[in-house]
């Protein structure tokens, strides 16, 4: 089983000791450098948020296009794909609750374990996850450490988070720790079932995946911003949504998505 789970492990570990080592140092950073700190991830997670959404949409339109019926719509199509799982994905996520839910974990933790504001607890779980678990890298490297036991995606991703974690807890504390357990079990379930399927989804959804869940980042850097507050664990489900989208389609008109 290690074969299956090591880049996840890996990156559970990277996560809870940057996450340890931000804690550490918070009491002792005066208020306006937290500030700052906070401020730079809310705009790094902008950039990676528009890598996500933006070019990593425009790859897929430009990469599979010249392959099917009706090239000049196909960005329209995949758009529309992507539009989709983002709306029924937060529809699934207010009917559950989920940013309530997550709130109410945060305020659990905040009166059994901390003095530290339920609220930000449960928004440091948030933004911590989304940018733990979305993007290229997640998607790839459970794909091929689940499918092809190939590790190397998520060994980087796990130094890139280790990092990014030691900033993340200096400003939001306990609620990044908290996400390990996300790191687990969303990168462990990807890796799990590539293993299952051993059989890597099609570039197509994963790209939507990955557009969708930029779409997120960039509801997330609002709310590391202060900007805006969005229900974003809502709209999480929307991340698994494309696959399934482009199998019904595909189904329904076969090489409307995919190439043939």
């Amino acid at each position: 089983m290690w074969s299956i789970f090591s880049g996840t492990i890996v990156n559970v570990i990277t996560v809870a000791v940057g996450s340890l080592a931000g804690i550490s140092v918070a009491s002792s950073l005066p208020e306006r450098y937290r500030t700052i700190v906070l401020q730079s991830l809310g705009l790094v997670t902008i950039t990676l948020g528009i890598d996500a959404a933006v070019l990593r949409f425009a790859e897929i339109v430009e990469r599979f296009a010249p392959l099917v019926d009706a090239s000049k719509t196909y960005g329209a199509r995949l758009a529309m794909v992507m539009i989709a799982s983002l709306l029924l994905g937060a529809i699934v996520g207010t009917a559950l609750r989920l940013h309530e839910r997550v709130e109410s974990a945060g305020a659990w933790i905040h009166r059994r374990f901390s003095q530290q504001d339920g609220h930000q607890i449960a928004e440091g779980f948030l933004t911590a996850s989304v940018i733990f678990c979305v993007g290229p890298l997640t998607l790839l490297g459970c794909l091929e450490n689940g499918a092809h036991a190939n590790p190397s995606f998520l060994y980087i991703k796990s130094l890139l988070d280790g990092f990014c974690s030691m900033a993340l807890a200096s400003s939001l504390g306990w609620g990044v720790f908290a996400s390990v357990l996300t790191v687990l079990l969303f990168q462990g379930g990807l890796s799990l079932l590539a293993y299952a399927v051993a059989e890597p989804l099609h570039p197509v959804a994963i790209g939507l995946m990955t557009t969708v869940g930029g779409v997120i980042l960039l509801a997330t850097a609002l709310m590391i911003l202060d900007l805006k507050k969005i229900a974003v664990a809502n709209m999480l489900p929307g991340v698994f949504l494309p696959p399934m989208l482009v199998w019904i389609v595909e189904r329904v008109s076969p090489g409307l998505l995919l190439p043939g």
